[in-house]
């Protein structure tokens, strides 16, 4: 509880307090059924006692309410003036039921009620009046009273709850929201590998046969040192469009795609090596997110081919289908192992696909081909599911 929170329970204990104070003193000082003419001193000071105890019921609500109700007893078994029970026991009654001691507050408050009511008889006072109203009436006012301090309870409790459940909801929010930055990073990671690599086999390859032939052929060397500065500007382009992507900005390229399929396919032919696309099946606009995988899944295989299989052709298949689109890119090199396909030993080029197209919902198969070479096969869906 707040400093302030604490204050306002101390002023409104204190008023209560005072109330009780002034009601039963009042009824102490009406001296209604004693036969005599002034009540004893010690009778106001029962009632300053009972004031004092609902001081002190918030921290011990059931010792409040036992001590109460002992007070009550020996005040009335010393013959003082009636002062009732209802309104001495009511904060009592109110903090046990509040602080969830429902059977306390029941039980101590029947008792009680039971109790009087019995001496009452005893005594000989008129039963209609007794059981048809004092009973009923002073029933009544402690059934409202501790029905009362358990209705607060249970709200407070409710209220307890939707905050617990709102403190919840934020945290799975943070926790999704810290997901997602996540599978970006880790788009962003692959996106940049498969850039990267490919840029890099392709100025590897374009360096060594413009140094190879830079003194014999100075037109081949000349070529090849263009597209290899044209992969370093294109490699350029992208990681700047990737940082205004990271930054919010509005990119002035367009995301890689299969748009970009033949600049793709120019840049390993250059290299000399031939490569064949057959596109099968009605194309279609596609999706971006299947539209730019399809295209890393094409760069990545060309890199790997390009870097390993020592091959001298490749073929490049697209087949649209009605809710899938399958990319196949099969070479004649040397071929990957299956044991090295399946634990990623060939590098990290087929676990980043693999990854890629299950957040897709697809899959990703590479084997080696009979008798030369490795395919690499990818059924993307077309229907977004990440």
């Amino acid at each position: 509880m707040t400093a302030a929170g604490e204050r306002s329970a101390r002023v409104v204990d204190l008023l209560l307090g005072t109330a009780v104070l002034v009601v039963v003193g009042t009824a102490v000082a009406a001296n209604v059924g004693t036969g005599t003419e002034q009540p004893s001193p010690a009778a106001y000071a029962f009632a300053i006692v009972l004031a004092a105890v609902v001081l002190v019921r918030r921290r011990w609500p059931v010792a409040t309410l036992v001590v109460t109700a002992v007070i009550l007893i020996v005040y009335y078994m010393s013959g003082y003036p009636p002062i009732g029970l209802a309104v001495p026991l009511a904060a009592a009654l109110y903090s046990a039921a509040e602080q969830g001691k429902l059977r306390a507050a029941a039980a101590i408050g029947g008792s009680l009620l039971v109790l009087s009511t019995l001496v009452r008889i005893r005594q000989g006072d008129d039963l209609a009046y007794l059981l048809g109203f004092e009973f009923a009436t002073t029933a009544c006012l402690m059934a409202a009273v501790v029905a009362l301090g358990d209705s607060v309870r249970s709200r407070r409790g409710w209220r307890a709850e939707l905050a617990e459940q709102a403190r919840i909801a934020e945290l799975e929010r943070e926790r999704e929201a810290g997901r997602r930055v996540e599978q970006e990073r880790l788009r962003i990671a692959r996106d940049l590998h498969d850039l990267l690599a490919h840029t890099i086999s392709v100025i590897s390859l374009h360096t060594d046969v413009a140094r190879e032939a830079v003194r014999d052929d100075p037109t081949t060397a000349e070529k090849s040192l263009v597209a290899v500065r044209t992969a370093c500007s294109g490699v350029v382009r992208e990681l700047r469009a990737t940082l205004q992507a990271l930054r919010r900005e509005p990119a002035d390229i367009q995301p890689a795609g299969l748009a970009q399929l033949r600049s793709l396919t120019d840049a390993a032919a250059e290299t000399g090596l031939a490569v064949d696309v057959v596109i099968t099946g009605e194309p279609r606009t596609l999706p971006v997110v299947v539209d730019t995988t399809a295209y890393r899944v094409i760069q990545e295989a060309l890199s790997n081919v390009l870097r390993h299989a020592d091959a001298s052709s490749v073929t490049v298949g697209l087949a649209h289908g009605a809710d899938v689109l399958e990319v196949r890119v099969e070479d004649d090199g040397r071929g990957a192992t299956p044991e090295s396909l399946a634990s990623g030993a060939a590098g990290w080029g087929i676990i980043g696909m693999r990854e890629r197209l299950a957040l897709l919902g697809g899959r990703l198969d590479a084997a080696p081909r009979s008798p030369r070479g490795t395919a690499v096969v990818a059924t993307i869906p077309l229907e977004e599911t990440g």
